[in-house]
């Protein structure tokens, strides 16, 4: 598994774009279809909700890739 901290300068970020943000997908329609059918955990639990904010200490997960976020 590979850990990135990503550093955000505000309140929240929203999945999706956390997910292009890190690299961790192309396209935002990418990004959708994994986060819609049941890839991308939040904090340990699936997530299909592509609008989700993410904040200061969630964790993120796709594959082997796990995302930290911090407040910056």
């Amino acid at each position: 598994m590979e850990k990135q901290i990503i550093f955000i300068d505000t309140e929240f970020i929203k999945l999706q774009d956390l997910l292009k943000f890190a690299g961790l997908v192309e396209t935002g329609g990418q990004a959708k279809i994994l986060i819609q059918d049941g890839f991308v955990t939040v904090n340990g639990e699936i997530c299909t909700m592509r609008g989700k904010k993410i904040r200061n200490g969630d964790r993120v997960t796709l594959d082997d890739d796990i995302l930290e976020v911090r407040q910056s």
